[in-house]
């Protein structure tokens, strides 16, 4: 059973922009590092981006750092992870993770407990 669920994803043209979403419908993700993954096909599954819990410090992996920006809305239990001038090699399933009182200096996948099933992504023109 799924923890976390995630929302947004879609077909979108090289250059546009995305936005995904990522919510626990029964637990609050104040206390919760909050990663994004994705896994294209063929590929391992890699760790894109993270908010901290203590400080909402944020990490980018080196392949999305200045195109997308992660952020964290306490009043609907939701981090964002907003996507620009994406690339066709962005294509992938998204993953969202959740860490107990993690934070983002490393960005590991066997750290998050929690996860849902992923949305698909694809950037095709």
């Amino acid at each position: 059973q799924w923890q976390l669920a995630e929302s947004g994803g879609g077909l979108v043209q090289p250059g546009g922009s995305l936005r995904l979403s990522c919510t626990a419908p029964r637990f609050s993700l104040n206390y919760y590092a909050v990663g994004w993954f994705r896994q294209a096909p063929e590929k391992e599954r890699e760790g894109v981006s993270c908010i901290s819990s203590k400080d909402n410090s944020t990490y980018y992996s080196e392949s999305v750092k200045g195109r997308f920006t992660i952020s964290r809305d306490h009043a609907s239990n939701t981090v964002v992870l907003q996507m620009n001038s994406v690339k066709p090699e962005d294509t992938a399933v998204y993953y969202c993770a959740a860490h107990f009182l993690g934070r983002c200096s490393t960005v590991v996948a066997g750290d998050f407990g929690s996860w849902g099933p992923g949305t698909h992504v694809t950037v095709s023109s």
